[in-house]
């Protein structure tokens, strides 16, 4: 592998323009993260302050070892949607607890006494799906009222799912552990029913599938909320609870001791680390901040692999996808970019590199800044449905894990050929400069409004020139607005944005998270039309 020479001029218009945009995107990004820490507003953060609680996020960081990384998912889940709290009232993301990659979810019991809401459920199954597929021993931090029961339509079948996986990761010895800190109603009850390990706060955790009214309404029993479901009865008497903890703090090491005994996780083959050449700050120069201007696709794997180094695959041929090896933090991966749109050489080049990765058990690395696929008529006539095709069904039956970061723009198929979340990669994650449509705002709008000219025509009707322009405008600004990546995130499309400075970061953590899941890869594949 030869290192990537840079090309990229610092002192260009270009260049400073796009530092100056980009930055401020990441300055908001900030914001808008910091907004998603709050939980549910001040009144309620000193209601539980004041009840002698640890706030979600310190158990998370009290849970973590010293000094480790969290790498969170979907924080911005909700965001700016009707009935939602940004986050969607649960935290969850990856550290390491006794030495060993977890994945921790924690209820915002400020947010509504941590009821699950339609995008918390949404967001539940997300989190759920990362431990499973890469074998992480999960910890849920417990205090929840169960199902927002205004809204009980929208999530009572799809939760019932995410008790029915707790079990199923128990049976593929992926352990989970339930840490109950306060109130634990319903659905939140049957979170530690079926979790591996239970821990109960004593004069805190209250378990129980229908409170004191439910109760009395249902049977006519009168009872008081700890003999029906406090932690000492479940320690002493149900049998729910293993552990019955002193105090919070008390609980969290406890759970930290339960890890430190879970058996030791699959070490994956790394070699020693090297920077990258440029530093990571460049990144912000070197990619547009209008995702309508294309940019170098090396200079951005220059600023994240090891050494900047890269051994490029097929490097004259099929040009606008760039295809080779590197290591990543140690990690040998298989780097798939856009530096175009996709023509049928592209596609053909992109789906042998993937098959050339799984005959080794390389991971993949999609960085997708992506228009779509190459239309008009020569296009066609040479094969560019039959050669996409060929692309997309190696990414859709690929089996070495794949991590996605959309660093541009998601069009058409051009998302599903560069393995966005319908292919089911281990992670995506999103840049702040990123939009994702069928297709853009401008083209979109333009295709609407010939269409309708199109069947005014043929049925002999004039047009309102003023309401077509009005409705032309309308529609752009409305796929403007949902192509936001903000508008994106908020409904998990992707596991959240971040700064591109972290990329590397990111990264490393997620392909240490995939490698906890043993994989080879494939040599089977689905009709290939050549």
């Amino acid at each position: 592998m030869h290192p990537i020479k840079t090309t990229v001029d610092h002192t260009s218009e270009a260049y400073q323009a796009n530092f100056t945009t980009n930055l401020a995107s990441v300055e908001r990004l900030k914001r808008e993260l910091a907004k998603s820490t709050l939980g549910g507003g001040e009144q309620y953060v000193q209601r539980h302050l004041k009840r002698g609680k640890l706030l979600p996020r310190e158990r998370v960081e009290m849970l973590l070892d010293e000094g480790s990384y969290f790498l969170e998912i979907a924080p911005l889940a909700g965001h700016d949607m009707d009935a939602e709290f940004i986050g969607a009232g649960v935290v969850g993301g990856i550290g390491l607890v006794s030495g060993k990659q977890c994945f921790i979810i924690a209820n915002e019991a400020t947010v509504k006494g941590g009821a699950v809401s339609e995008i918390g459920s949404r967001k539940n199954a997300r989190l759920a799906e990362i431990v499973a597929t890469n074998h992480l021993p999960s910890i849920s931090l417990v205090e929840s009222a169960g199902a927002d029961l205004p809204v009980q339509h929208k999530i009572f079948v799809p939760g019932g799912a995410g008790f029915k996986e707790i079990t199923r990761r128990s049976k593929a010895r992926i352990p989970s552990i339930s840490v109950v800190f306060g109130n634990s109603t319903a659905g939140g009850a049957y979170l530690p029913g079926m979790s591996d390990y239970v821990v109960m706060v004593k004069k805190q955790a209250q378990v129980f599938l229908g409170g004191p009214p439910l109760v009395k309404m249902a049977t006519g029993e009168i009872v008081d909320e700890e003999s029906l479901g406090g932690a000492e009865m479940h320690s002493k008497i149900s049998g729910l609870s293993d552990y019955l903890a002193e105090n919070e703090l008390d609980g969290l090491r406890t759970a930290r001791e339960i890890v430190a005994h879970l058996e030791d996780q699959p070490q994956p083959k790394r070699i020693a680390v090297e920077e990258p050449l440029y530093p990571a700050d460049e990144l912000l120069g070197v990619v547009a901040s209008d995702v309508r201007i294309p940019f170098e696709a090396r200079e951005v794997i220059a600023r994240l692999v090891d050494g900047s180094r890269f051994e490029e695959f097929k490097a004259k041929y099929g040009t606008t996808l760039v295809c080779g090896w590197a290591y990543l933090h140690g990690f040998l991966v298989g780097i798939l970019a856009n530096n175009g749109v996709l023509i049928s050489e592209s596609a053909n080049k992109g789906a042998q590199f993937i098959q050339l990765c799984n005959q080794q058990s390389i991971p993949l690395l999609f960085l997708q800044n992506i228009t779509g696929f190459m239309v008009g008529r020569s296009y066609e006539e040479q094969g560019i449905i039959r050669n996409g095709a060929k692309l997309i069904n190696a990414v859709s039956n690929s089996t070495v894990p794949a991590i996605t970061v959309m660093i541009g723009s998601s069009y058409g198929a051009g998302n599903y050929a560069m393995c966005g979340r319908a292919y089911d990669p281990r992670f995506v994650f999103t840049w702040p400069n990123h939009r994702i449509a069928v297709m853009g705002g401008p083209q979109l709008a333009g295709v609407m409004d010939i269409i309708k000219r199109d069947a005014a025509a043929r049925a002999g009707v004039p047009i309102d020139e003023a309401k077509q322009a009005m409705a032309k405008q309308m529609l752009e600004a409305q796929i403007e607005k949902e192509s936001d990546p903000y508008f994106a995130t908020a409904r998990l499309w992707d596991d959240g944005i971040i700064d591109p400075r972290d990329t590397r970061t990111v990264l490393a953590i997620s392909l240490l998270a995939a490698y906890q899941k043993p994989f080879t890869g494939t040599m089977e594949w689905g009709v290939f039309r050549h």
